[in-house]
């Protein structure tokens, strides 16, 4: 077994891929494989003889972009895995990458230490998240599904909080999720505070995974 982890980038910044590139190659058996400027140039160099471990994969890319490309690895190569590399902040971008197939998600911005914490975390624990989905929520979310056990929190749900949750995981607004289940903002709001309460998250991405796992959505 190879004890080195072979990691690509996907970025359309040359400056950016070179310095990740060096980072990178700083860590302790870690390896780039190779760099791409844009998803059609990462597929084109994906040798399925020698695949990398991990993509580092930007959102925003000329062409085919990060959710093209994160969607079509998690197809064809699903032993990839993505980690998507972003300067927004916004839940609905995470919550897409999240449906797309990355499994982890930082910003680009972030502390060398935090991307070697990830790919380290990618590799053991299967997903990796930064402050945006805290460890409490991972923790939570992760003991929800077990093979041995009904979900009781899954069970105490209503219809109406489990419609929301699904509508939940689209990329439409508090508001526009108001106007399609027809009732008020405030409403809404009451349901999304009653499912953190229930399902111990805080964040709009926690209920997305939670959805995730118990396959409430397709992603």
């Amino acid at each position: 077994m190879r004890d080195m982890r072979l990691i690509a980038i996907a970025d359309d910044h040359a400056m950016l891929r070179k310095g990740l590139e060096v980072v990178i190659n700083m860590f302790p058996n870690h390896q780039v494989l190779f760099t791409a400027s844009d998803g059609e140039d990462l597929i084109r160099q994906l040798n399925p003889e020698q695949l990398p471990d991990i993509v580092l994969m930007d959102i925003s890319m000329p062409g085919k972009d990060g959710y093209q490309t994160t969607e079509y690895l998690k197809e064809h190569f699903p032993g990839i895995r993505v980690l998507a590399l972003s300067t927004l902040e916004s839940e609905t971008a995470i919550i897409k990458m999240i449906k797309h197939g990355a499994k982890g998600y930082i910003l680009k911005d972030a502390d060398p230490s935090e991307l070697k914490v990830a790919f380290d975390e990618i590799m053991s624990k299967g997903s990796y998240y930064n402050e945006l989905i805290t460890q409490k929520v991972m923790q939570s979310i992760n003991q929800l599904v077990d093979d041995k056990n009904p979900l009781p929190t899954f069970a105490r749900l209503t219809e109406r909080e489990i419609q929301f949750l699904k509508l939940a995981c689209s990329e439409k607004t508090y508001q526009q999720i108001a106007k399609e289940m027809f009732v008020s903002e405030r409403t809404v709001d009451g349901y999304r505070d009653a499912l953190f309460r229930k399902l111990e998250v805080t964040t709009r991405v926690g209920l997305v995974m939670f959805a995730i796992r118990n396959r409430l959505v397709q992603i």
